[in-house]
């Protein structure tokens, strides 16, 4: 069975977003080993200057590398990747299967991912051009790794 590992910058803050999580995360048990790693949100001090938001980009990025594992199928979420339909994550998730044990999708911080993570990602994908929560970030890509898996079933939630 595939491991889906989500390695996210930064805890929920709020029940509804934990709820919405343990829902998808319940559903997706049937499909595959899904798990959550959530590495400490490095702290801006208050009129941070650029360098203080590169140190902080670098602190998150080490934290986030340090947690994936050699043999593993990266797909890093970045505003600047390539969008795909569901249809699309659905068929990428099933390529992979056949050639790794393992999906780690990352999620960065509020200040992205540093240069060094996304050069580790063998994919970087897209939501699209909005920009999102990433608490809500998390729960939409949840939702769709789902989708992906109900699609590669041939199972009706997906229409």
């Amino acid at each position: 069975m595939l491991r889906i590992n989500i390695i996210c910058v930064g805890k929920f803050k709020e029940k509804y977003w934990e709820a919405a999580s343990a829902e998808y995360m319940k559903r997706l048990g049937a499909y595959c080993n899904v798990s959550v790693t959530e590495v400490r949100e490095e702290k801006l001090p208050a009129h941070a200057s650029r360098a203080d938001e590169e140190t902080v980009i670098e602190r998150e990025g080490k934290s986030i590398l340090d947690k994936l594992n050699a043999g593993d199928f990266v797909i890093a979420l970045d505003i600047g990747g390539r969008e795909l339909s569901s249809e699309a994550l659905a068929a990428k998730i099933a390529d992979i299967s056949f050639n790794a044990s393992a999906v780690d999708f990352i999620i960065g911080g509020s200040l992205g991912l540093s240069p060094e993570v996304k050069a580790r990602a063998d994919l970087r994908m897209s939501f699209g051009p909005i920009t999102l929560p990433h608490q809500l970030a998390r729960i939409v890509l949840l939702e769709q790794i789902y989708r992906a898996f109900k699609i590669n079933a041939g199972e009706t939630y997906h229409k």
